[in-house]
């Protein structure tokens, strides 16, 4: 039986919902060309990302995609503000000061932008996270249990977040999650289900 097709739009935004073990980071990193699928193609802004060579791909992620992956792999010798600066100059050739400065300020950071990872709250790395996800002003924004660690205030305002400034850019956004909470936020769900026996 072949598999089911996903695609989304520019600008469509979209939940992907389910528990644990129902194969939504699987499904992201195969979207993001961080697995190559065994058959099926993925095209990411009209580019066929899985037939290219590793290092390509590489490329064509940094210009085009920006990941909030769930674990957040934010570099522990740099600061919040040079996180932002060093995945901006790797998808742009060049850092955007300003706009470093606000998306910080807009995942309420700012206090902390000199802050190494090691000293940031688990919430705040995943703010951080968020944050250089975005700076580079990406066509798709990818993000993985991006509010798991976040309480109901801040797991809207990042939701609020991603979803105003992927409008704003005309980006396209699937958020993998078991969140329940952002479903209302969201036109467009795609439920995913545990394999049968998967608690």
């Amino acid at each position: 039986m072949a598999a089911p097709a996903f695609a989304a739009a520019r600008g469509e935004h979209t939940l992907l919902l389910g528990p644990s073990g129902s194969g939504k980071t699987t499904l992201i990193n195969v979207i993001t060309g961080l697995i190559t699928p065994t058959s099926g193609e993925v095209k990411i802004d009209g580019t066929a990302m899985s037939a290219l060579p590793a290092a390509q791909r590489d490329q064509l992620r940094r210009r085009t995609i920006g990941v909030v992956f769930q674990t957040l792999r934010l570099i522990a010798a740099l600061t919040v503000r040079q996180n932002l600066a060093l995945a901006q100059n790797l998808a742009l050739g060049q850092t955007d000061a300003p706009t470093i400065d606000q998306l910080i300020a807009q995942v309420g950071l700012t206090h902390r932008a000199d802050a190494r990872p090691r000293e940031l709250s688990q919430g705040e790395g995943q703010r951080a996270a968020i944050a250089r996800a975005l700076c580079a002003k990406p066509a798709l924004v990818v993000a993985d249990e991006p509010t798991s660690a976040l309480d109901d205030a801040n797991a809207g305002a990042m939701a609020d977040l991603l979803l105003a400034t992927a409008e704003a850019t005309g980006a396209t956004l699937l958020i993998a999650t078991h969140d329940n909470r952002l479903r209302a936020r969201f036109d467009r769900t795609l439920v995913l289900s545990a394999p049968q026996g998967v608690a």
